[in-house]
């Protein structure tokens, strides 16, 4: 006898690439959470409807090919450079969308002095910073978000803070700055802060579009090649290790953006 056949049901569609996104592969290493913060930016953007008039900046970092995956422009900026080139492009271009896309080690050393500046002139530009707590690009350095005690290539007995100084957190500094609407941290380790992350990416693009002022998502981001360990153990590492130094949080929102109700 012939067996019978089942019929084959048609299936759900669970999962598209976002208009976004180009299609390409990218180039980071398996298990880096860089490939899940764009992947939000990009749903973001489609969601609001502002793909086609936006403008992302990326530096040199992990980041720098970043313009390859995004079906939006962008423009590259030196190292650290990122906000002051979104600035002359959103007072250039003011009914543009401009965000920059920056890690730790752009964003929090050289690029220090041109993110503190932006913030404090209230510049209306959205900062995605990426914090892996070490230089990913260049062979895996000390950051200035480097956590005490933690080995990297140029701390290879784990950072001193008696000789290299503490980890810097960059929300609760910017915070501090009148100019500065909305700071928030966020994590890529789990999917339930991966949703609370996507919001937070979205709160900041309406900020902008309200013209409330600077705002920045920082995301807890891992760095498993870099690191020596797992993906897996990567986002365990995150919770365990990185939280406790970089608690989540909201650091500044303020009434206007409080008001917005996404």
């Amino acid at each position: 006898m012939i067996p019978e056949i089942e019929l084959i049901k048609p299936e759900n569609q669970v999962y598209c690439r976002p208009q976004a996104f180009t299609d390409i592969t990218t180039h980071y290493c398996p298990g880096c959470t860089h490939g899940v913060a764009h992947r939000l930016i990009a749903e973001v953007l489609d969601e609001m409807g502002i793909a086609e008039q936006t403008i992302g900046v990326a530096p040199v970092g992990c980041s720098v090919f970043a313009y390859n995956y995004f079906d939006t422009d962008f423009v590259e900026a030196a190292h650290g450079r990122a906000p002051a080139m979104a600035t002359g492009i959103k007072r250039v271009l003011p009914d543009k969308v401009v965000f920059t896309y920056q890690g730790d080690g752009d964003l929090a050393s050289i690029g220090m002095a041109e993110i503190m500046h932006a913030a404090a002139r209230g510049e209306n530009i959205t900062v995605v910073f990426i914090n892996n707590a070490i230089y990913g690009m260049t062979g895996g350095q000390m950051a200035p978000t480097t956590l005490p005690g933690m080995k990297t290539s140029s701390s290879q007995l784990g950072r001193d803070v008696e000789t290299q100084g503490f980890p810097i957190r960059m929300s609760e500094m910017i915070a501090q700055m009148d100019g500065a609407g909305y700071v928030v941290r966020r994590s890529l380790h789990d999917p339930a802060n991966i949703r609370k992350s996507k919001k937070a990416i979205r709160t900041a693009f309406e900020a902008q579009l309200k013209g409330l002022g600077f705002s920045m998502v920082e995301l807890l981001s891992t760095c498993p090649t870099n690191w020596g360990i797992t993906p897996i153990d990567s986002l365990q590492w995150v919770n365990d290790h990185m939280v406790p130094v970089y608690p989540l949080g909201d650091f500044k929102v303020s009434q206007t953006v409080a008001e917005l109700k996404i």
